[in-house]
């Protein structure tokens, strides 16, 4: 990964530069990042473990789970694990879920200034979701729903960006609740004005959910409106689809969600298509179930090996799809307990069994059609209910 900062700002980087001559960086207020590429908030998920595995194959930025700001500055156990970081882990990225301008500045706060003040680490830049479309999370007005009431989403994030000082601070948008209440080109205009470092769009509305394309030409419409970076979200399941969106949007970078899932290498692959480098061949189940054991060992050592292999048994799943490896294995793989258990199981693959090409794009993670999105009682009337909302103690669960 090559990451370069101009002084000042001190620069932020990680590893000795790749970046070829002549290729776009993708420019974050201080942090320059290369290949434009980053790991889109996935709960459960793009935690230190994964990210780990992610960064060692390629650059880019990579982000946390969405934390809740609320649960963070309470000192919830489960905030502060989900906000944890490598310890070489640089840039620091993380994304805060917020309801209010006063819990939005205070994890901001406690992030940046705060943690410097205290002598720890401050991160290296915030994201804040207003793109998650779970049903627990938009009926009390949060995530993809929250863009809607515009100044309660407006003060939200200049709490974060006042906050933040020079720490980056971005957006994460979807199109809207639907293809009625479409959000998403006011809510960059007024992220743009209050003074944010970019903007990320999925572009699909929250009733979509994932079910179906993105519509990839309102990232270009964002582009179009807006005078800073637009992240392009959705449908990246390979290299070529990073460029051609890219080409077809103009967006500054892309976001990758479901499209990494069990295959961490994608990365790799990515910063070799925008360097114009060959992709590298895809790997054989014997690379696979390396890396497999690789994030297994990662996870254990960040959560204790039962915890750990708990959260692993989601991603074998995602690993190991279109290899022949037999119903038995596979169950067995997703009620696995310990690391001499998981060996066991690896070891008896047929590790030069080939990956299948063609199911190269197939659909991994949440794959929900389109549904109704829950909303609190009233929230339509109007997109102007004041700059409070009403205090809601909950988990968010998805990046969006």
């Amino acid at each position: 990964m090559t990451l370069t900062s101009p002084p000042p700002p001190a620069p932020v980087t990680a590893g000795p530069p790749r970046r070829p001559e002549g290729s776009t960086t993708l420019t974050l207020g201080a942090l320059r990042v290369w290949p434009p590429v980053v790991l889109a908030p996935m709960a459960g998920v793009t935690n230190v473990a994964f990210r780990t595995l992610c960064r060692r194959a390629g650059g880019g930025l990579y982000v946390s789970e969405m934390v809740g700001a609320r649960g963070l500055v309470e000192g919830n156990t489960t905030s502060q694990l989900k906000a944890a970081f490598g310890p070489d882990e640089h840039p620091r990225s993380i994304q805060l879920y917020a309801l209010e301008p006063e819990e939005s500045r205070a994890a901001v706060h406690q992030l940046t200034r705060g943690a410097a003040a205290a002598g720890r680490d401050p991160v290296d830049h915030i994201d804040l979701n207003f793109g998650c479309p779970a049903p627990k999370v938009t009926r009390h007005g949060g995530g993809a729903a929250l863009p809607w009431r515009t100044d309660l989403y407006a003060g939200i994030v200049a709490a974060a960006v006042d906050a933040a000082g020079d720490v980056p601070v971005t957006v994460k948008l979807r199109l809207g609740i639907d293809d009625e209440h479409l959000t998403y080109l006011e809510a960059g205009r007024i992220a743009a004005d209050l003074g944010v470092a970019g903007v990320a769009l999925h572009a699909r509305t929250a009733e979509q959910r994932y079910g179906p394309p993105a519509a990839w030409g309102h990232i270009a419409a964002l582009v179009a409106a807006i005078d800073v970076p637009v992240l392009g979200n959705g449908d990246i399941w390979e290299a070529a689809d990073a460029l051609r969106m890219r080409a077809e949007t103009g967006c500054a970078g892309v976001v990758v969600g479901r499209g990494c899932l069990g295959r961490p290498w994608l990365f790799g692959d990515l910063e070799a298509a925008f360097a114009g480098a060959p992709i590298p061949p895809a790997p054989d189940l014997g690379r696979v179930a390396g890396l497999l054991r690789e994030h297994a060992l990662l996870l254990c050592d960040h959560l204790g090996e039962t915890t750990g292999l708990l959260q692993l048994r989601k991603h074998t799943g995602w690993y190991l799809q279109g290899f022949p490896v037999g119903r038995s294995v596979r169950r067995a793989l997703n009620q696995v307990s310990t690391l001499e258990e998981l060996d066991g199981l690896l070891g008896g693959l047929d590790g030069a069994l080939p990956f299948d090409e063609t199911l190269r794009r197939q659909p991994r993670g949440h794959t929900t059609e389109p549904k109704r999105v829950h909303l609190p009682s009233g929230w339509l009337d109007s997109p102007h209910h004041g700059a409070r909302a009403a205090p809601v103690r909950h988990e968010a669960v998805s990046g969006g």
